[in-house]
């Protein structure tokens, strides 16, 4: 049997406490119930916290941990759980927290973060040269603080083959299966996915992603270019254009935009052009190809490639899946 620490801390997620300790919990007991077999567990499952002592939450639910960390031998699996919009928070607690997972990491324990959980398993430096993910709307912020990791907010799930992270918030469901299959194989995995409704193969993060132009820069130049991008996309715009605009050759032009924004000016103009078109096929009420004329682009199976590349999806598959959440 695994044994699974969940180590929680002040302003963690309740929900990527208990969601991954339950789901885990249920491995090899859910399914055995169900078709009348003696459950048979897979995980032991403990929340400890530094002190042994309750937290709170981020909703202010009170977590009463098991133990403490010095309680514990060294664990197979530790999970860090989101930290939601504290990621940022780095006092005493923290790096003692780092310095615990480092030391258990050297001892044998596998470990694995959720959410925002990646900004503290970032810090131990053993993410430095691999992938990772966190959810896409702080990318930003975690690429500043830690450059030397391979951001992929595309992925659900990251694997460095003791080290995991899982991405946004519900992610600790889709990383709990991704744990089951790792340590218990596929067919049990298949079991836990069936039982508990979660999607084991839902890995990338990318319908769900939002484009967030990065405006927190100094290069006033580029902001300007930013919003005539951002105003007349759907127009015939080119670097040279835009270069010319500011008063740059395109090269320099080019090299700015990508030091202030972190996109080249292309990209960055694909990327408002492919939000515009989330929304209108949200709304249902015209067909792609119009969408595509509206939004700056004449060759619609170009801009279906560039739409794919960008959301992981075609744009049926996105229009059926989000309009018809947004209709019901």
């Amino acid at each position: 049997m695994k044994k699974v620490v969940i180590l929680a801390s002040e302003h963690c997620l309740f929900s990527s406490v208990g969601g991954p300790m339950d789901i885990l919990m249920q491995a090899g007991v859910l399914w055995n119930g169900i078709l009348g077999k003696t459950p048979s567990p897979l995980f032991d499952v403990k929340i400890a916290t530094l002190t042994g002592k309750p937290v709170m939450a981020t909703n202010q639910v009170l977590i009463t941990p098991h133990c403490s960390i010095d309680e514990i031998e060294i664990p197979d699996l530790i999970i860090i759980p989101s930290q939601a919009f504290k990621f940022g928070v780095q006092d005493e607690a923290f790096f003692t927290k780092v310095d615990w997972l480092k030391k258990c990491y050297s001892q044998g324990s596998d470990l694995a973060s959720i959410c925002t959980g990646a900004f503290t398993l970032a810090a131990t430096g053993l993410l430095d040269g691999k992938k990772a993910t966190t959810h896409w709307g702080v990318a930003h912020a975690f690429k500043k603080s830690f450059p030397k990791i391979d951001l992929r907010t595309d992925l659900m799930v990251t694997d460095e083959g003791r080290l995991f992270c899982g991405g946004g918030v519900t992610a600790d469901l889709n990383l709990s299966i991704y744990l089951i299959n790792k340590y218990c194989g596929r067919e049990v995995a298949l079991q836990s996915s069936r039982c508990t409704l979660i999607d084991m193969d839902s890995l990338s993060q990318l319908p769900f992603t939002v484009f967030i132009p990065k405006k927190n820069h100094q290069d006033s130049q580029i902001l300007k270019a930013q919003k005539v991008i951002e105003s007349e996309y759907p127009q015939s715009l080119s670097v040279e254009d835009l270069a010319k605009g500011s008063g740059m050759s395109s090269r320099n032009f080019n090299r700015r935009f990508k030091a202030a924004t972190g996109e080249s000016a292309i990209k960055y103009l694909q990327q408002i052009r492919i939000e515009a078109a989330k929304k209108e096929l949200e709304n249902g009420r015209r067909s792609f190809d119009e969408i595509s004329f509206n939004v700056g682009y004449e060759n619609v199976s170009f801009f279906r490639r560039i739409f794919k590349q960008g959301t992981g999806l075609s744009p049926a598959v996105y229009q059926k899946k989000f309009f018809r959440y947004l209709k019901d």
